[in-house]
């Protein structure tokens, strides 16, 4: 078995459902519409899942200067987490609709959490739902748990590390996970500036998923990875993307395949525009 395998099958998520110390939980999550995450859920969910949201649960108060998502309380959260009845030696595997694009940044999180045992959904719940697996209607209620993070590297980026000079991006080695059109600067649907961080790295985490949702083989998305930053498994890299969401996909992949964990730029393109002084790019195609 692969040695630091994060992903896991339906069928291994169903094979563990009835064990008391595995647990589901629930991501998904619409940009565009916040509460269809919670609705969906509540409508149809893997049996004995819990739901965790987004901007709820797993991103903190926006502030002036601030991304997107910034990072949660850590008390908070970590109360949160205990209401849902998941203790810190749990085995958590995490699932949004699909690719991963919002479970992994759950997956992210709990890691961020000192939570070792968290694994994601491969294709998430159109896979579950493609096997014909059951579902299950409302809101699951677990036993509360006293939950006892264990905090160790955050490896978090921060931008004044990035802005401190002009070699700063390629040091990081900077991936960047939106689409390619984004990232050129073509177009950009949800933040007020469009473009890229220049010296950063383009490589979007939709390459690394088939049309259905699940992930291609390991080997196949760590020749990507290899492909932006070399081969040398014990380089320095970070990742980031819009607001430190999808990012946490790539990271994901890093360590399947055996490279450093990541630093993840949280703040992201949505964090670095909001200072106007710092520099833009945008790519000619």
């Amino acid at each position: 078995m692969q040695e630091n395998r994060i992903l896991r099958t339906a069928r291994e998520l169903l094979a563990c459902l009835d064990e008391p110390d595995w647990v589901a939980v629930d991501c998904r999550f619409d940009l565009g519409n916040p509460g269809a995450g919670i609705r969906a859920y509540e409508a149809a969910h893997i049996p004995g899942a819990v739901f965790l949201d987004l901007d709820k649960d797993l991103t903190g108060p926006i502030t002036d200067g601030s991304g997107r998502h910034p990072l949660p309380d850590p008390d908070r959260l970590t109360a949160r987490i205990g209401e849902l009845g998941i203790d810190e030696s749990d085995h958590v595997v995490v699932y949004d609709a699909g690719p991963g694009a919002i479970a992994a940044r759950a997956w992210w999180i709990l890691r961020w959490l000192g939570h070792d045992s968290v694994y994601l959904l491969d294709g998430g719940l159109g896979s579950w739902e493609s096997l014909g697996f059951p579902l299950r209607e409302g809101v699951e209620r677990r036993a509360a748990a006293n939950y006892r993070p264990r905090p160790g590297d955050q490896r978090v980026l921060e931008t004044r590390e990035l802005a401190a000079d002009a070699t700063a991006i390629a040091r990081y080695r900077l991936l960047d996970a939106r689409d390619a059109e984004r990232f050129r600067g073509e177009v950009e649907p949800i933040d007020p500036v469009a473009g890229h961080i220049p010296g950063a790295i383009n490589l979007p985490f939709a390459d690394f998923v088939r049309e259905d949702g699940t992930w291609l083989p390991l080997d196949e998305r760590a020749v990507l990875l290899e492909e932006a930053i070399g081969a040398d498994r014990a380089v320095d890299w970070s990742v980031m993307c819009g607001s430190g969401v999808t990012a946490c996909h790539l990271a994901i992949t890093g360590v399947e395949a055996g490279f450093r964990a990541p630093r993840l730029y949280v703040g992201s393109w949505s964090e670095w525009i909001q200072d106007p002084q710092r520099p833009i790019s945008k790519t000619e195609t």
